[in-house]
């Protein structure tokens, strides 16, 4: 049952020049910023929202579809408009490729799964050589072919990101690398143990809009953006062994660095 606005939402300004669907909205956003209304909760229906304000279900329904593209909110048919709970997955990028971890034959994803207690999964998993795109080919030194290793991560049963690593053939061909699960660890693990120790990654990171296919493949709601990350693997003999391009729901992860100051 959802709570009733009185007490949670103030009046409307008519003094304003703000269109009344943008105030209403407003009032929703702050009160779910000010933890009004919690992740998870349903918002006030439509009824109670056109009688507390004296507007129209069309006006309501707009201030609703603004919270939706902005991500804050998700509606269920027949159920109502719920708030869209907080990131799950704090993603470390100090901690998360630490060698112990490899040691220990967890990946990255695994660990940070355990770190939010959610149970992790791996489907549409894909194998397979393939000729590099100009972009990976330059990241990788030249490099002609790839194996590619495409895979879907799922926290819970939900689609969170997708990936592709690409290794150079020279590399990758013949070993664990090329086998659907390479083993405890990961690829890094199996990149160390044929001689290739790991030195530093580097990673570009933007923020953006999803194509129809993203939407399909993470199941994103209306206005959820993606995060794009790119990942270099460079081994101590300053060799570009892997280069990661990933696609990541915006809504189910936090990014948290740690940067020297000197």
């Amino acid at each position: 049952m959802s709570p009733p606005p009185s007490g949670l939402l103030g009046d409307l300004d008519p003094t304003s020049d703000r269109a009344v669907f943008r105030q209403i909205a407003d009032q929703l956003r702050e009160a779910i910023d000010r933890g009004r209304f919690r992740e998870g909760e349903k918002l006030p229906s439509e009824a109670d929202l056109v009688d507390h304000f004296g507007v129209s279900r069309m006006t309501v329904r707009n201030a609703f579809s603004i919270l939706q593209g902005e991500g804050l909110v998700h509606a269920e048919h027949g159920r109502g408009v719920f708030v869209r709970p907080r990131p799950p997955v704090r993603r470390l990028a100090s901690d998360r490729f630490a060698r112990r971890h490899r040691e220990q034959g967890k990946s990255a994803f695994i660990v940070e799964a355990d770190a939010a207690g959610s149970h992790p999964q791996v489907d549409s998993l894909e194998v397979k050589e393939e000729k590099a795109s100009q972009d990976v080919s330059a990241r990788l030194g030249s490099v002609r072919r790839v194996l590619a290793r495409r895979r879907r991560y799922l926290l819970d049963g939900r689609p969170v990101e997708f990936a592709t690593s690409y290794l150079p053939l020279d590399i990758a061909r013949g070993t664990p690398i090329a086998e659907p699960n390479p083993g405890p660890g990961g690829i890094y693990a199996r990149l160390e143990e044929l001689g290739h120790r790991l030195d530093h990654f580097e990673e570009e990171i933007r923020a953006r809009m999803p194509s129809p296919a993203e939407v399909k493949t993470l199941r994103l709601a209306a206005g959820v953006p993606v995060i794009h990350l790119i990942r270099t693997a460079f081994d101590t003999d300053g060799r570009a062994v892997e280069v990661c391009d990933t696609v990541m729901a915006a809504d189910a992860y936090v990014l948290s660095y740690q940067l020297p100051a000197a």
